[in-house]
């Protein structure tokens, strides 16, 4: 018959969160041959290379073989088939019955030797493996209470054979097993019902005590008793001091006379093994009933094993080997004294978790706790002990250091010892059985241990009352798998987005006028053009059944991830279980289902999803299984925390809760399109190629699950419809995930950059619209959106229609300025400065940033395009643009001058003024002069009341008293800063004064049109050109008389008429330049300095002027001033000839004083002259006739 293992299809519920996991080993055994009785209960198990022993209570040995699931099904499960069903022989003795029969009792396998050893109702026979063949002549030992004792730290597959003990009432057989059993020796220890060996150091017990035994020595170390209550000890033994025993060997011996003691039962089946024989000798001593019959030399406080072995199951405290009902107490209160009570005898429990230790449990009673205690080979405690909370009544140990054969995942180098111990408890259901289990490899220093429950499954439901539970360690290990882990870490492909919701999606770009619409189509195309542009390079390699093979692949990877072996076995009822390690991965995936369940208790929902990343916070993994569990971990509890966040109205996160998250997102490596998704503000930006988005199963489902419980909410597709703290959110996450990009380590690099860039963006400019118009602040939302654009984005067409639909022009020409994309740039500054909206309005002094912004560009075209634009709105700073010596785009003035006649002629006067003034090409002193006298006259033809100012100035110049400035400085403090005409008359006042050569008829000709509106107008440029034409006498009238700016008059004597409003420089006369180039420092033909004479000249025709001031204080004060200071210039006999008769000496004593001192200075100049040259031609004269002497007399013929 077969039957289904039924192991690896649980639901994650019946996970716990405890270490250990019970997977189903096989399911409804067939106890009952013909399935009619339902009282047959298995005894033990073992398992060895697809061989399934199980040993029942009715005396019957089922061997199963285990068939493997087909190659092809990943999710199928081996099934078994029963291979025989055996009754191994058994001594029974006379009067007894079958109630009385503990079945089969215990399978030893030894499969270095390939043999079993059965102990079947205290007998114990021999069979070979697998399929259970008697050997050794059908040998048999019996009044045996327990076989085992091999060597564990023997290699069971190596060569040579096995060393077992046979716990016999009165002695301890070793018996080495081969091809043949051989006795070896006997070790004096009485009534053992357990031993457990390392080389030569065997812990054994019996019903009252432990003992270390050493076998080669025959040396016992007594230990503590079983029971806390039972404080007597055999005869003299002391615990834990060495005491020699004595030992004897026996020969191995064939002898049926046993069965005249102990009929021997077979097996009713035909098919079945019938043979059976007895040891011989060793057999013999054995068979005389002792067990009933307890000889003189045993102690009166121990009872007889037998007794004690065959007792009923309530004085045995629920031993693992069901005893018949018919022993009586009698035994047991025949061995204690009346005086005291009797203690509850406790079945002695001992493993050996580390080949250097043995853990033993004593207790009380057996529902009162057990004290697991830790004794090395020398007897010598090692460890804190250990407490259950009752008596177990059974212990198995997998784990630690040592034990290379636990239940652990098989690429697992090393995992935590625990204890799991069969024993029931109490629950407000009833009793329950179940395992606890436990730690037993911790140092006593982390407080209070933790104990975990796990209970198996009701597999039975025909069975109402609870039954206990067996456990055992297995010989053979067994490879599984976890189907749970290949679903939670198996990657799977993402899909953002459902039906239609890109389509809902774009409803979140911002405006709502025609340019959203065209944005919107410009949105879909990109999308559809960067999916074709993003996969045409991988298309090729993309087969028809690619996204099948990699769903394979993924599957495959999981699966080797999710292999574990198994080797403690579990039973109860019907079914037996592999106790398989919960993969950390399954244990905190259970804990966070069950904290999806407090779905009602936000708060404390949240508080246990942090409890459990804390829990293995700091811990680095040991292996791969462990680092991708971190990571699922980290990503679905993220995703927990992100749908709680994003529901958190009524309960939000605090500050430190919120940093928490989004540490935990970003650590994680979840794919942020992923958390985006799950945002529908920003889902439309993620972007997804025909190559998916793959994450772990478990994560996908958590988020899927999301996503299909808010589609129905469309209210919230848009962007505006985010709270800030959500937006906020976005904006530390995206930030924190842009700071990655370039590392090698993140899949689908190019994918996710530009949804990062594109959400950022989005979210930034979603919390930037609020702001406050003009330039950003330091840390400022404004600032990072700044920061965002100028390092560039990959989704820049994205980026572009975003922030058009924000209206964010300014933010826009940045994003150009990213790429270097001059003119773009330029184009976008030119829209916001002809008046486009522009919500931020951070574009200060626009036309002055465009005019920086040129002089660094070095494409000519452009820079002649938006100059020639910049000059006609604002002519002077346009000019500039072509004036710029720094700028790397030169061109030529007179291209210049011809473009902007063209094109901008309201510019030409400025930029005549940048190359006059600026850099002296007098070339065009003329045409600009020509420029100001359209611009003054003009104004002055046109406008009454600028005549009326003209005239009011000069008015209140003469008005002033001196001292006074002159008039040009006058002109220049008064003048309106915002008048062009006034502005444009001082340029032309510098430039008629300056040594410039111009067209002096044309100029007049324009001045003197002006007499036909008002006389007298423009009187400083016409002294200008009366100076230039060497019309000094009528320039020096104007200057008295009309103007009344005397030091100026004074100056243009000194200056010979050159000008009257620059300081005279001598400069070497130059030939006219002939180009642009070469008219720099401009000179003039009269740049010689004036003579004395001429200035003179024109200081006596000052004087005249001075007499005929119409005031006379001005007349005396400037005539005496004018002689005082520059009398050197004047003839003594002019001046008194055309002073007034009628005027005092004492106005021009000064003048006169000066005059007769410089006569005198003058007389006595020339006497002394005089005299010099007599001596200087006497000296001559002597050197004359000095050298006529040297040279003496010569005779010419």
């Amino acid at each position: 018959m077969a039957s289904d293992s039924q192991g690896d299809k649980h639901p994650l519920k019946e996970f716990g969160t405890g270490p250990f996991v019970l997977r189903t080993l096989f399911a409804d055994v067939p106890l009952s041959e013909d399935g009619t009785r339902d009282d047959i209960k298995i005894n033990c198990v073992e398992y060895l290379d697809s061989h399934l022993y199980v040993g029942t209570s009715d005396s019957e040995l089922l061997h199963f073989f285990q068939i493997p699931p087909d190659p092809t099904d990943k999710s199928g499960a081996p099934t078994f088939i029963l291979a025989s069903r055996l009754r191994p022989a058994f001594a029974e003795p006379a009067g007894s019955s079958n109630v009385t029969r503990p079945g089969v009792q215990q399978i030893l396998l030894l499969p270095k030797v390939g043999k079993a050893c059965i102990l079947c109702n205290w007998t114990v026979t021999f069979y070979s493996l697998p399929e259970l063949s008697p050997v050794f002549g059908n040998t048999q030992v019996k009044n045996c209470n327990w076989v085992g004792g091999i060597d564990l730290n023997d290699d069971e597959r190596g060569p040579g054979g096995s060393t077992i003990l046979l716990s016999l009432n009165r002695k301890i057989q070793v018996v080495g097993i081969a091809d043949e059993a051989r006795p070896i020796k006997k070790i004096d220890f009485a009534g053992s019902t357990i031993s457990v060996r390392r080389d030569s150091i065997a812990c054994v017990a019996n019903s009252r005590s432990y003992a270390l035994l050493e076998i080669n020595q025959q040396l016992k170390i007594p230990l503590m008793s079983i029971s806390s209550l039972d404080e007597a000890q055999p005869g003299d033994a002391i615990i834990g001091q060495a005491q020699h025993i004595s030992g004897s060997s026996g020969g191995l011996l064939r002898s049926n006379s046993s069965a005249q003691s102990r009929p021997q039962t077979r097996s009713p089946d035909p098919s079945s093994h019938r043979r059976g024989t007895s040891l011989g000798d060793f057999i013999t001593a054995a068979t005389r009933r002792q067990e009933y019959r307890p000889s003189e030399d045993e102690e009166s406080t121990t009872p007889p094993e037998s007794a004690a072995s065959r007792g009923t199951p309530e004085q045995l405290s629920r031993s693992n080997t069901p005893a018949p009902d018919g022993a009586t107490e009698g035994h047991v209160a025949r061995g204690t004294p009346a005086a005291r009570p009797q203690p509850g005898f406790l079945k002695p429990l001992i493993v050996s978790p580390t080949p250097e230790e043995f853990l033993l449990v004593t207790g009380t009673g057996p529902l009162e706790p057990g004290i697991g205690m830790f004794v090395n080979l020398d007897g010598d405690p090692t460890r804190p002990t250990i407490e259950f909370d009752r008596y177990p009544k059974e212990i198995a140990v997998d784990g630690g250091t040592a034990d290379m054969s636990s239940s652990r995942a098989s690429f697992v180098p090393e995992e935590e010892g625990y204890v799991l111990a069969s024993m029931g408890r109490e629950f407000a259901d009833g009793l329950h059985y179940g395992l606890e289990i436990q730690r037993w490899d911790t140092d006593g220093t982390e407080g209070e241990p933790s104990k975990f429950w796990l209970e198996p499954p009701n597999a039975s439901p025909a069975v109402d009352s609870p039954q206990s539970v067996g456990i055992r360690s297995m010989c053979g290990i067994e490879s599984t798998n976890f189907l749970e882990i290949v679903d939670k870490l198996c990657r799977r492909r993402f899909v953002p987005f459902s039906s239609g919701s890109l389509d809902i999606s774009t409803i979140s770009l911002k405006s709502f006028d025609s340019r959203t619409a065209s944005s919107m189509e410009r949105m879909s195309k990109e999308r559809e053009l960067f999916e074709r542009d993003s996969d045409s390079q991988s298309q090729d390699s993309l087969p028809e059944a690619w996204q099948a093979t990699r769903n394979a692949e993924e599957e495959d990877f999981a699966r080797r991830l999710a292999g574990s072996t198994a080797r403690l076995a579990v039973w109860s009822g019907k079914n037996i279980w592999w106790a398989v390690r919960n993969p950390l991965i399954l244990r905190l995936d259970t804990r966070l289902e069950a904290t999806i369940a407090l779905s009602n208790q936000v708060a404390t929902q949240r508080r246990e999803l942090f409890i459990i990343l804390n829990s293995f916070r700091g811990q680095d993994a040991k292996s791969e299984l462990e680092f991708l569990t971190f990571s699922y971990i980290r990503q679905r509890v993220g995703i927990l925390l992100l749908t709680s966040f994003l529901k958190s109205e009524d309960t939000p996160f605090s500050d430190q809760e919120l940093r928490a998250m989004e540490e935990i997102l970003v650590d994680s490596l979840l794919d942020p399109r992923v958390v985006l998704s799950l945002i529908p503000g920003v889902r439309n930006e993620v972007i997804e190629t025909k190559r998916g988005i793959w994450i772990f199963g478990g994560v996908k489902t958590t988020a899927e699950e999301f996503i299909s419980s808010n589609d129905s909410n469309k209210n919230n597709s848009t962007m505006s419809a985010l709270s800030l703290p959500v937006l906020h959110f976005l904006r530390r996450f995206l930030a924190a995930w842009r700071r990655k990009k370039g590392f090698g380590s993140i899949p689908d690099e190019n994918e996710v950059f530009r949804t990062v860039d594109a959400a950022l963006l989005a979210v930034l400019l979603e919390l930037d619209k609020n702001s406050a118009p003009g330039a950003a602040k330091a840390r400022s939302v404004r600032a990072d959106l700044y920061e965002l654009v100028d390092a560039g984005v990959d989704c820049f067409n994205r980026a572009e229609t975003l922030i058009e639909s924000y209206h964010r022009l300014y933010v826009l020409s940045r994003l150009y300025q990213s790429r270097r994309m001059v003119e773009d740039v330029l184009a976008t500054w030119k829209r916001i400065i002809e008046g486009e909206r522009d919500d931020g309005r951070e574009l200060a002094d626009g036309e002055q940033r465009v005019r920086e912004y040129l002089a660094k560009i070095s494409n000519q075209a452009l820079v002649q395009e938006y100059g020639i634009w910049l000059a006609n709105r604002n002519p002077k700073l346009g000019v500039q643009i072509f004036a710029d010596d720094k700028g790397r785009a030169r061109f030529e003035p007179s291209q210049v001058v011809q473009l902007l006649r063209e094109q901008a002629p309201d510019a030409v006067k400025y930029y005549l003024e940048y190359l006059v003034f600026g850099k002296g090409h007098t070339i065009y002193v003329n045409e600009l002069i020509t420029y100001y006298l359209d611009i003054v006259i003009t104004r002055l033809q046109t406008s009454s009341e600028a005549r009326e100012t003209v005239l009011s100035t000069y008015t209140a110049y003469r008005a002033l008293h001196p001292p006074k400035p002159t008039y040009r400085q006058f002109l220049t403090d008064n003048a309106p800063a915002d008048d062009e005409a006034w502005q444009s008359r001082l340029r032309l006042l510098q430039l008629l004064g300056g040594n410039h050569d111009y067209d002096l008829e044309v100029i007049r000709d324009r001045i003197e049109s002006l007499s036909s509106v008002a006389e007298d107008l423009l009187v400083p440029e016409t002294i200008i050109l009366d100076g230039r034409e060497r019309n000094h006498e009528n320039a020096l009238r104007l200057l008295v008389h009309h103007l009344g700016d005397y030091d100026t008059a004074v100056a243009y004597c000194l200056r010979g008429g050159a000008s009257i409003y620059t300081i005279y420089q001598a400069q070497q006369s130059q030939p006219l330049p002939t180009s642009p180039e070469g008219a720099k420092a401009p000179k003039r033909r009269d740049s010689m300095p004036p003579t004395q004479d001429q200035q003179a000249r024109l200081f006596r025709a000052l004087l005249s002027e001075f007499l005929e001031l119409e005031d006379v204080s001005d007349r005396v004060e400037q005539t005496g001033l004018l002689l005082e200071k520059f009398g050197g210039w004047f003839d003594v006999s002019d001046v008194l000839s055309v002073i007034p008769d009628n005027w005092s000496v004492d106005l021009v004593a000064e003048f006169l004083v000066k005059a007769l001192r410089r006569i005198v200075v003058e007389k006595n100049e020339t006497t002394v002259v005089r005299s010099l040259s007599s001596a200087q031609n006497l000296q001559i004269q002597h050197d004359l006739i000095v050298k006529i002497e040297e040279k003496g007399s010569s005779i010419e013929t």
